[in-house]
């Protein structure tokens, strides 16, 4: 086991919890630590582009695209989300906190070499394609992410 490794599943697609994973994957990649990121089922909707080309879906996928938020900048707050008033205040009192936004902490995560991994399985019930998610990531099932855990000293589930 590495100590200086650490893996997070990102299960939730909520605003506060991926600012949450995020912040943590930075400070241990700052740290130094070797740092994997999972995301899987609504986590995944944190990696959804704005705008992606169309695919052919079933009708269910396509329910799913239509009502998931694309992108961090469409998700909603675990709780007090105010029918989608309640990120809007969050971001603005981040930003009069001079705090770092959700899409500033992916980019930094992308830049200090955080592994980005996007559940395969998960993809495929939710009818989503490798390009309606932003590039950099890796595409794989279970195994490898579990692969990544084992040899971590740290393994968090948000």
């Amino acid at each position: 086991m590495d100590t200086t490794k650490k893996t997070i599943i990102l299960f939730s697609g909520d605003l506060d919890k991926a600012l949450a994973a995020f912040i943590i994957a930075n400070g241990a990649a700052a740290m130094g630590d070797d740092v994997t990121m999972f995301f899987t089922f609504w986590g995944l909707n944190v990696l959804r582009k704005s705008v992606a080309p169309p695919h052919k879906k079933s009708f269910l996928q396509g329910m799913f695209g239509g009502m998931m938020p694309k992108g961090p900048g469409k998700l909603g707050l675990s709780k007090m989300n105010f029918a989608g008033v309640g990120p809007k205040l969050m971001r603005r009192v981040m930003r009069q906190q001079n705090v770092t936004s959700l899409e500033e902490l992916i980019a930094t995560a992308r830049e200090q070499g955080i592994k980005m991994i996007a559940c395969k399985m998960s993809m495929d019930v939710l009818g989503l394609s490798e390009d309606e998610l932003i590039d950099g990531l890796d595409y794989v099932g279970v195994a490898t992410y579990l692969g990544e855990a084992d040899e971590a000293g740290v393994n968090l589930f948000i």
